[in-house]
């Protein structure tokens, strides 16, 4: 007859999660074990940890796969309810916010790295194209940043009068759009220069500028004003 799988509480004190945070640090905890203190328990037949392991298998073992799962899918792991999964895409969430600032605060744009960098950690768990507008003042410091519209796998439209109407709220006589390709190809479309072209000459009727337009995915960037497209 199997013998019943020890609960965290059952372990030795040494490899309970987190009595090894408290004592080792949270550098030292595996993945599984950091969604094992996150989830709190387990379920009768398995420890929190263990799940944390399914949890992460759902992922291949990839951090930035399991940032793309939807609550639906963490729920198909058997002991993960709703309040879980909130709880998990809630720390994921604030990883992400961190890497968003990570370093000094992005409050002013001075080259296409700038924009990319605070993007890039918005967009790069989407698994749908989301497209984005960052409002400047005449000195390129950020006024506002809008989520303008979002798509389907393969694209999303951006209608210029809610992106300029956005602009006359904020006073911003700057914009710089941006948009991501879950494929992660980051060459431009016909459609996307298209519709920067669209967006950049009615922003002109206004004398607001449309310094770049930018496609970012987990890999990289492309920026329109870096390659001469605007």
């Amino acid at each position: 007859m199997q013998e019943p799988k020890k609960t965290i509480k059952e372990w030795a004190v040494d490899d309970r999660p987190r009595e090894k945070l408290r004592s080792k640090g949270a550098e030292n905890l595996s993945n599984s074990e950091l969604l094992g203190i996150l989830l709190g328990s387990g379920t009768k037949t398995k420890s929190a940890v263990e799940v944390g392991k399914e949890i992460l298998a759902l992922a291949a073992d990839n951090l930035n796969t399991l940032g793309k799962l939807s609550l639906k899918d963490l729920m198909k792991i058997d002991g993960i309810g709703e309040a879980r999964a909130i709880t998990i895409a809630a720390a994921l969430e604030l990883g992400r916010r961190r890497q968003a600032v990570d370093g000094k605060p992005i409050t002013k744009i001075e080259s296409s790295k700038d924009i990319a960098r605070l993007m890039q950690a918005q967009l790069r768990d989407k698994t749908h194209e989301v497209f984005m507008a960052a409002f400047l003042n005449r000195a390129n410091k950020i006024l506002h940043v809008e989520t303008i519209s979002t798509g389907g796998i393969t694209n999303t439209v951006a209608d210029p009068r809610i992106i300029l109407k956005k602009a006359l709220e904020h006073n911003a006589v700057n914009i710089v759009l941006c948009h991501n390709h879950p494929s992660g190809n980051l060459k431009p479309s016909h459609a996307d220069k298209l519709l920067t072209k669209k967006i950049k000459d009615a922003a002109l009727l206004f004398d607001i500028s449309v310094m770049d337009h930018l496609i970012v995915s987990e890999d990289g960037y492309y920026s329109f004003a870096d390659d001469g497209e605007l």
